[in-house]
C-alpha cells in the first residue's frame, strides 16, 4: 500500500504556502543501533514494498520523509536510533476493491487473460480520490470468485495501464502465473504497443524518435517532465513516432513506445512542443496554431467539444500468449470521438484549399 500512498501524493493539489498543512503518519521505523551512516532514499527502497527511489525521493522533495520530527532531503544519512516517518497529507486508508457491476468491452478473453477496449474517461485502478468505478472494481464484478482478485489488492491482474483519459487495449492477467509471465514480457519490452494521436503542429519529418529521461516535474508535480538523457532525474524514455496524416495545424501520428513510463507519449510531445490536441496537463487544450481569425478560433473550440480529452489511443496490442506461447495480435478501432475530430480537421484543410484555389 505503501506504494499506493506515494502515488496518491502526486494527485493531490499543493496547499498556498503560508498554510499549515495536516500530514498523518503512515510508516515508522527505528534505525538499527549498528546501522551504516546511508542515504535515506537507498534506505527506505530496501524497507518500503514495491516503492522505487525514485518515489522516495518526489516524498523527500515534497517534506514528506521525516527524521526526528523533522523533514530532510533524499540525501540525507541516517544514523542509528534515527526515527525515519513517512508523513502524507491524507490519513492512511487501505482501499478495498468493491465488484461493480460495471460494462466492458471483452476483445478476448479464456482461462488465463483477457484483453479490455477501455473507454476514455475511465480510471484503470482505484487510487486516492478514485475508490470506486474504475475498471479494477468492473474486474472484480466480471471476476467474481477469481483468487487474483482479493479486496485488498487495487491492482490485480494488471501488468500495464493506460492515464483516465486514454482509450484502448489493456492485458489482464486471470492467474498469477499468467500475471508473472505477462508483467516479464512488458519490462522485458518483448510485447509490442502502437498508439494513435492527434499532436498540434506539423512534424518537420516524417519518421522520429523522441529521447529524453521523464520524471515527476519539479516546477508542477501533477505532471511530468522531460530532462536531458543520462541525467540523474528521471528515467530513460523513448517515443517513436510516424506521421499518418498532416492536417494543417495539427498532425495525426502513430507512436510505438521503446519504454513505458507515467505520461510519456504526453510529456514527449509537449518537450519538442507538439503537444496532444486538447490534453490540458500539457498545454494541448489551448489554441496554439493556426489563424487569429474568430471563424478558426470557434472550430477549434468546437474540436475541443468534440473530442473532450487529449487525443490519443492505444491502438494495438501484441505478447506472447503465458500459457501457450503462441504470439497474439489486438488491434482495435480508434473511437468516435477521435474520428471526428480528425473528420472534422479534414474537412477544415480541404475547405481552405477550395478557398485558396478559388
Amino acid at each position: 500500500m505503501i506504494e499506493e500512498e506515494l502515488e496518491e501524493l502526486e494527485e493531490l493539489s499543493e496547499d498556498e504556502p503560508e498554510q499549515e498543512q495536516e500530514s498523518y503518519e503512515h510508516f515508522r521505523l527505528e534505525v538499527d543501533p549498528g546501522q551504516n551512516l546511508l542515504r535515506i532514499d537507498r534506505f527506505l527502497v530496501d524497507r518500503l514494498p514495491n516503492v522505487s527511489r525514485t518515489k522516495i525521493q518526489e516524498a523527500a522533495e515534497a517534506q514528506c520523509v521525516q527524521v526526528n520530527g523533522k523533514p530532510v532531503k533524499s540525501n540525507y544519512r541516517v544514523k542509528p536510533k534515527d526515527l525515519v516517518t513517512l508523513m502524507l497529507p491524507h490519513p492512511k486508508r487501505e482501499i478495498r476493491v468493491i465488484p461493480e457491476d460495471i460494462p466492458l468491452r471483452i476483445v478476448y478473453e479464456d482461462d488465463y487473460l483477457l484483453v479490455i477496449n477501455k473507454e476514455p474517461g475511465m480510471v484503470v485502478h482505484p487510487s486516492y480520490g478514485h475508490y470506486t468505478g474504475t475498471l479494477v472494481n468492473a474486474l472484480a464484478w466480471h471476476l467474481k470468485g477469481n483468487p487474483l482478485f482479493k479486496e485488498n489488492d487495487p491492482r490485480p491482474g494488471l501488468v500495464h495501464r493506460i492515464d483516465k483519459d486514454t482509450s484502448g487495449l489493456l492485458v489482464i492477467a486471470k492467474t498469477e502465473e499468467a500475471k508473472t509471465k505477462l508483467a516479464s514480457q512488458f519490462f522485458h519490452k518483448t510485447s509490442s504497443r502502437k498508439y494513435v494521436a492527434v499532436c498540434w503542429g506539423n512534424l518537420d519529418e516524417e519518421t522520429g524518435t523522441i529521447i529524453g529521461n521523464i520524471g515527476r516535474s519539479i516546477s508542477n508535480r501533477k505532471v511530468m517532465g522531460v530532462f536531458p538523457e543520462g541525467s540523474d532525474y528521471g528515467k530513460h524514455a523513448v517515443t517513436h513516432y510516424r506521421v499518418l496524416e498532416r492536417l494543417g495545424y495539427v498532425n495525426v501520428v502513430e507512436c510505438v513506445l521503446e519504454t513505458g513510463r507515467t505520461h510519456q507519449i504526453r510529456a514527449h510531445f509537449k518537450s519538442i512542443k507538439h503537444p496532444l490536441f486538447n490534453d490540458p496537463e500539457y498545454g494541448g487544450n489551448e489554441i496554439l496554431k493556426g489563424t487569429t481569425f474568430t471563424k478558426y478560433k470557434q472550430f477549434v473550440q468546437n474540436c475541443f467539444t468534440t473530442c473532450p480529452r487529449q487525443a490519443l489511443h492505444a491502438k494495438t496490442l501484441g505478447f506472447e500468449h503465458p500459457a501457450t506461447g503462441e504470439w497474439m495480435d489486438f488491434n482495435s478501432e480508434v473511437p468516435r470521438d477521435m474520428q471526428q475530430l480528425i473528420e472534422k480537421w479534414r474537412n477544415y484543410v480541404a475547405n481552405r484549399e477550395i478557398e485558396e484555389n478559388q
